[in-house]
C-alpha cells in the first residue's frame, strides 16, 4: 500500500524537513526558496507542494519538529536520582549541554527571529519549552523541599533562578553575539557551580 502523501513517517517527508531546517537557519524565512530544498532532498517541486501547502506550512513543520526533538532531548532530566546536589547536577548538567549546543541556539534565534511573522507558533514553543524544562525541575524542588532537603519561597522562582546560572553563561551570551563569545569554561563546572550556590542559599 502507498503511504499517504502527508504522512508524518514518510521518509521523503523527513528528508525535506531537515533539507529546510538548514536553509532556514542560513538563509532565514525571506531567503529560502522551496525549489532548492526539493532538490536537495531528491523529490520533484510537486511532491514538495503535496506535502506542504507553502513555504510557512513547511517552516512550521521544522520548528514543531525540532521541539519534538528538544522534549526527547531534555526528558532524561526526569530521571536524574540521588542526594539532593546529585539530581540538581544531574538536570543543570543535562540542560547546560543542551542549552549550549549550536543547533539548540540556532532554532531559538529562528524563532525569536520570525517571532512576528509566526507569532503563534513562537508562543506555542517557548510555552512548550518553559513546560518541558521547567515543569520537571519545580517537581524536583517540591519534592526536595517535601522530604526537608530544601527550604523554598517558592519552587517557581527556585527554579528560575537556577536555570538562569546555567542560561546566562551558556546561551544569552552566544545568543546576543551571533555564537562569538561563548563559555570559556565547561558545561560540566558551570552547572556544578550553580548547584553550590543554590544549595548555599536554600539547602534546610
Amino acid at each position: 500500500m502507498t503511504a499517504p502523501i502527508n504522512d508524518i513517517d514518510d521518509p521523503r517527508r523527513t528528508a525535506l524537513v531537515r533539507q529546510a531546517r538548514q536553509h532556514f537557519i542560513t538563509e532565514g524565512y525571506v531567503g529560502t526558496r522551496m525549489e532548492p530544498i526539493a532538490r536537495e532532498a531528491g523529490v520533484s517541486t510537486a511532491t514538495l507542494y503535496a506535502m506542504f501547502e507553502n513555504k510557512a506550512a513547511l517552516f512550521a513543520a521544522v520548528i514543531e519538529e525540532a521541539a519534538a526533538d528538544f522534549t526527547v532531548r531534555m526528558s532524561a532530566v526526569q530521571n536524574c536520582t540521588g542526594s539532593p546536589q546529585e539530581r540538581l547536577l544531574g538536570f543543570l548538567t543535562t540542560y547546560a549541554d543542551f542549552m549550549s549546543d549550536a543547533f539548540v541556539q540556532a532554532i531559538f534565534r529562528l524563532v525569536i527571529t520570525e517571532r512576528s511573522r509566526f507569532e503563534a507558533l513562537a508562543i506555542a514553543f517557548f510555552d512548550k519549552a518553559k513546560n518541558d524544562f521547567g515543569g520537571p525541575l519545580i517537581v524536583a524542588l517540591n519534592e526536595m523541599e517535601a522530604s526537608g532537603d530544601l527550604k523554598l519561597e517558592k519552587a517557581s522562582w527556585a527554579a528560575g533562578q537556577l536555570m538562569g546560572m546555567i542560561e546566562h553563561p551558556v546561551f544569552f551570551v552566544p545568543m546576543v553575539t551571533g555564537g562569538q563569545v561563548r563559555a570559556q569554561r565547561a558545561t560540566a563546572e558551570i552547572a556544578a557551580d550553580a548547584v553550590r550556590t543554590f544549595l548555599s542559599r536554600y539547602q534546610a
